[in-house]
């Protein structure tokens, strides 16, 4: 589809599902080679990120540990700047090397916020992986270790992300049209 409609905003098709896959293969690749040795935990963040932890995880194609969390700081298509923690980790992080898993880093308040709480946990080293990152939307000093694909500014949705809890199950990424 090259247009879809969600509530009231319509969308147009920014990046296809082959791009996505290829992005995401060759930061698995990188991240094997990296981690080996280290039985790192996967930590994928909720919701968006499902699509995108599901997927890396096929790629790897290790024994690795994988669970969730879940954080919120959206309301629409805006940041509300502040952090919750609906999930958090259940999994023991001390002295593990944690990767967590994101869909799109734009502010980097989310992550800033959950690499902390990682470390106060006593995790003796998190990384992050994100699918989609907005270096122009950055408000924080975050940089993660392994990205998928820089985009620009825009509003987006697919492959796990939403407008209002709408367009997550999109294989291809759509941004907003104004």
């Amino acid at each position: 589809m090259q247009q879809i409609q969600l509530k009231d905003k319509t969308f147009e098709l920014f990046i296809p599902e082959a791009q996505i896959q290829k992005a995401i293969a060759a930061m698995a690749e990188q991240i094997r080679k990296e981690v080996e040795g280290t039985n790192p935990l996967f930590v994928g963040i909720l919701n968006g990120a499902f699509m995108f932890t599901a997927e890396l995880m096929r790629q790897l194609d290790e024994p690795y540990e994988v669970t969730f969390a879940r954080y919120a700081s959206y309301k629409g298509t805006q940041t509300t700047g502040v952090v919750r923690e609906i999930m958090p980790v259940q999994a023991n992080v001390k002295g593990r090397t944690l990767i967590l898993l994101e869909d799109i880093i734009d502010t980097g308040f989310t992550l800033q916020y959950v690499t902390e709480k990682m470390r106060q946990a006593g995790a003796a080293d998190v990384r992050i992986a994100t699918m989609l990152f907005k270096p122009d939307s950055l408000q924080c000093a975050l940089k993660p270790d392994y990205v998928g694909l820089p985009i620009p500014s825009d509003f987006i949705v697919g492959y796990g992300l939403d407008y209002e809890e709408m367009g997550r199950a999109y294989r291809d990424i759509y941004k907003v049209m104004e």
